[in-house]
């Protein structure tokens, strides 16, 4: 479906496989994938995605307050059980992306960090493995 470290232009993503255009969870309304957006100037949003012991930690959705389980964050939490599959980008420039792989969502833990109005919330951080990580282990 996707090229590992391809670039890709996100509209035309989007054009083909639906899902929201300006979030960075993107439920397909047309296939059973997931696309996650991540990249830098998400920290200007309160969100710092990244890689710590071979995990892809991955922030919920929400800039006001806290997070919920509602939308794109339900999405990924329940990936599996609605038999949809998780692909991350990462944003590289204006409208570019680039593959990074299909990743299994593991679990997620809760921090407190401020929203875009100053304010402590709960943000909820995704855990991800790459999906050929979890194949492997689940044998």
């Amino acid at each position: 479906m996707f090229e590992k470290d391809k670039i890709y232009i996100r509209k035309e993503l989007h054009n083909k496989y639906g899902g929201n255009r300006r979030s960075g969870i993107s439920k397909s309304s047309r296939y059973n994938i997931i696309m996650l957006f991540s990249g830098n100037e998400g920290k200007k949003y309160g969100y710092e995605d990244g890689w710590k012991d071979g995990i892809f930690y991955y922030c919920g959705e929400g800039q006001i307050g806290d997070m919920e389980f509602k939308r794109g964050n339900k999405a990924i939490r329940d990936h599996l059980q609605e038999g949809y599959e998780l692909h991350l980008f990462e944003n590289i420039s204006k409208g570019k992306v680039r593959y990074i792989g299909q990743f299994v969502c593991i679990g997620y833990e809760f921090k407190e960090k401020y929203d875009i109005k100053g304010n402590l919330r709960k943000m909820i951080i995704f855990k991800l493995i790459p999906y050929e990580k979890y194949v492997k282990e689940a044998v």
